[in-house]
């Protein structure tokens, strides 16, 4: 569900309020000025992704500040990941100062001041979540916070957390509650392996914990194709198919039903949308109808074609596995 909050149809004087309330309210408490006399029209659409808080938020010119006041008075702990779509931004934290561009972004902590600074219209994406919910040290923290990364280098880990982060933005509608923890828990372990290579620890040799999070970031990224095996999953990352087997395994499943899972529920939610339920599964890899139909069911207890005609209808959908 979203929550939608918008100036769009207040007068000039009531959304510097309204806007002020608004930004606090939906992270955390912010001192707020206006780079322009008059507020243009702005909004924040959220929802919930685990323990993200998935917000777009589209605004004019402004400076947000978090001061040592208002750590004090509220003692919030939160960490905030920023993906600039458009516009720059200059975030200071810890003595640091950063450019956002279009395609970066950077990790601000509530529990130390920070300013940022919107000089222009921007638009951005936010995933803000509880610092009690990420295993991240002090240490790793301070290597991502105020720091830019870009999203635009292929195969590098920054790449890799802002398309991970982005495909969840898109389908967080589409992910059931159990879903949407575990694939948020991925991007926690990716922003770690992120944080260590900023301290200049080498990952050549990397924990069983590490290559999964970044096998199963491979496996999201070719749902779609239908001739995604294990033996090319595997080969990608230059290990061999038994041990890709064995990674599963302590994860508690297998390759192929995790990879089955995952295409059901993008499956799903396509479904939710009135589109064809044969194009629908050729979209995402399964190469036979009737084949989609019989695991959809077996998954759901339901056809594909019953579940969606409950949600056109609203009735009461099955629990997603």
């Amino acid at each position: 569900m979203h929550n939608v909050l918008s100036t769009k149809e207040l007068s000039a004087t009531e959304r510097a309020e309204f806007w002020r309330n608004a930004v606090s309210d939906t992270f955390i408490p912010l001192d707020v000025a206006f780079l322009e006399d008059a507020p243009r029209a702005a909004s924040i659409i959220s929802r919930r992704l685990g323990p993200f808080q998935v917000s777009r938020v589209e605004a004019g010119p402004q400076r947000v500040a978090r001061t040592s006041r208002l750590i004090a008075r509220d003692g919030e702990e939160y960490l905030t990941l920023s993906l600039q779509h458009w516009g720059t931004a200059r975030l200071e934290q810890d003595g640091g100062q950063v450019q956002l561009r279009r395609g970066t972004f950077t990790v601000s902590d509530s529990g130390r001041p920070f300013s940022k600074e919107l000089p222009g219209a921007f638009g951005f994406t936010a995933f803000h979540w509880p610092r009690t919910t990420t295993g991240l040290t002090d240490r790793s923290l301070r290597a991502l916070t105020a720091t830019v990364f870009s999203s635009g280098t292929l195969g590098s880990t920054a790449g890799l957390v802002a398309s991970h982060l982005s495909r969840l933005a898109r389908g967080a509608d589409s992910y059931s509650a159990e879903t949407a923890w575990r694939l948020a828990s991925t991007a926690i372990d990716l922003l770690d392996i992120l944080a260590q290579e900023q301290l200049g620890q080498d990952l050549v040799t990397q924990p069983p914990n590490v290559v999964l999070v970044r096998v199963k970031d491979y496996m999201l990224r070719h749902l779609c194709d239908p001739d995604l095996t294990p033996e090319r999953i595997a080969s990608a990352h230059f290990i061999s198919v038994r041990y890709l087997h064995r990674l599963f395994q302590k994860d508690g499943t297998t390759v192929g039903r995790w990879l089955l899972l995952r295409r059901l529920e993008m499956c799903r939610g396509e479904l939710a949308r009135a589109t064809s339920v044969a194009a629908t599964a050729g979209r995402w890899g399964f190469v036979s109808a009737s084949h989609f139909s019989r695991v959809f069911k077996a998954t759901y207890g339901c056809t594909p074609r019953e579940w969606q005609a409950a949600s056109q209808t609203a009735d009461l959908l099955p629990a997603a596995v």
